[in-house]
């Protein structure tokens, strides 16, 4: 008799590559963020879709923050329309994410969720910033 794993087969190679791909086009997770930060790499922008009490008492370092109920065609005109943006809220407990992914896609923007929010960049370790403002940033030690 076979696991409750192995009782329903895998998928075909096919199938299973076209679904990893496809989750992939729609997301990414913390230690990319921060690897490409590092490496002064970063071709995309960074967007903590919280509100801005949130986003001043701790943030992922680099990120803009717009609340997802803010994402609109005339805020969005100020980046070039191919500008790949990610998004992230407070963690897997929050659809915050989602909300602006989905307002970004309606706008025809390139969108990629970051996988855990803030919850995933604490759980890996990574450093936050405090402050209102992404250039004044005071840097702390993850939660």
């Amino acid at each position: 008799m076979a696991s409750s794993v192995a009782s329903v087969p895998a998928a075909a190679s096919a199938i299973a590559q076209a679904h990893f791909a496809a989750r992939l086009s729609l997301e990414t997770d913390c230690a990319d963020v921060h690897a490409a930060f590092a490496s002064g790499h970063a071709d995309f922008v960074l967007l903590d879709v919280r509100g801005p009490k949130a986003y001043a008492r701790s943030h992922v370092p680099r990120a803009l923050n717009l609340p997802h109920g803010e994402i609109t065609a005339e805020r969005m005109s100020a980046w070039p329309e191919q500008t790949l943006f990610v998004v992230y809220c407070a963690g897997p407990h929050c659809n915050g994410a989602d909300r602006g992914a989905l307002r970004l896609a309606q706008l025809g923007r390139p969108v990629k969720l970051m996988l855990g929010g803030m919850t995933g960049w604490a759980d890996e370790g990574f450093p936050f910033a405090q402050g209102a403002e992404p250039g004044s940033l005071i840097v702390m030690s993850a939660a």
